[in-house]
């Protein structure tokens, strides 16, 4: 459909993103929680967040930064201990809102001063995983025509199509959090073992990333 264009095997690339998209990961349980605690509007600031950041990875693994973060030991370390110890700090901020600090209600555990910075977490959370961008690289590449004059084109095009993907999900995460919100305000307990479960998840996720090896 693509192939003047440079891309090939469109719809095993097709049913790759759809995989991809649909695995839970920190940026999409951050937009996730974003809606809940402050709705659709917040929902949708955390999901631009992931946009750009997932832009600038995208557009860094075309320019072939993903060799330098491939090849350099420290280079990689330097991003993977930066991005572990932010998904550790949300995770134990979270966590301690929820279990120590007294506040009116778990829906609202996270503070105005978050709040106002869902955009810029969001971003970071996206930008700060060195494998993302070695993933990228080595994904799109099985997709890109090698004796296409411009490699730009495909990049571009592939690019999109993943983002459209992760904006659509994305949307359904961002509803979805605005109705439950709603439940939350009613079950404090229920609110409670959620942001719970979150800070739980965050941990992980920076556990992961620190422990794995380049």
């Amino acid at each position: 459909m693509l192939e003047n264009f440079g891309v090939i095997n469109l719809w095993t690339y097709i049913i790759g993103v759809t995989v991809l998209t649909l695995i839970p990961g920190p940026n999409s349980i951050f937009v996730l929680t974003s809606s809940v605690k402050h709705g659709v509007k917040e929902g949708y600031k955390a999901s631009f967040g992931v946009f750009l950041g997932d832009a600038a990875l995208i557009f860094l693994a075309f320019i072939g930064v993903a060799s330098l973060v491939r090849t350099s030991p420290l280079f990689f370390d330097v991003v993977k201990y930066a991005g572990a110890a932010y998904l550790l700090y949300l995770g134990g901020r979270i966590l301690y809102t929820t279990l120590i600090k007294k506040e009116h209600h778990p829906v609202d555990d996270m503070p105005k001063a978050t709040k106002d910075h869902i955009f810029r977490k969001a971003l970071l959370l996206s930008l700060t995983n060195p494998k993302t961008i070695i993933f990228y690289v080595s994904f799109f590449v099985q997709f890109v025509n090698p004796d296409y004059p411009n490699t730009a084109v495909p990049f571009f095009i592939l690019g999109s199509i993943l983002e459209t993907f992760s904006m659509i999900y994305l949307s359904v995460l961002i509803f979805s959090g605005a109705t439950l919100s709603s439940m939350f305000k009613q079950r404090y307990g229920l609110a409670k073992l959620s942001n719970g479960c979150v800070g739980a998840l965050f941990l992980a996720f920076g556990l992961k990333l620190a422990l794995a090896t380049s």
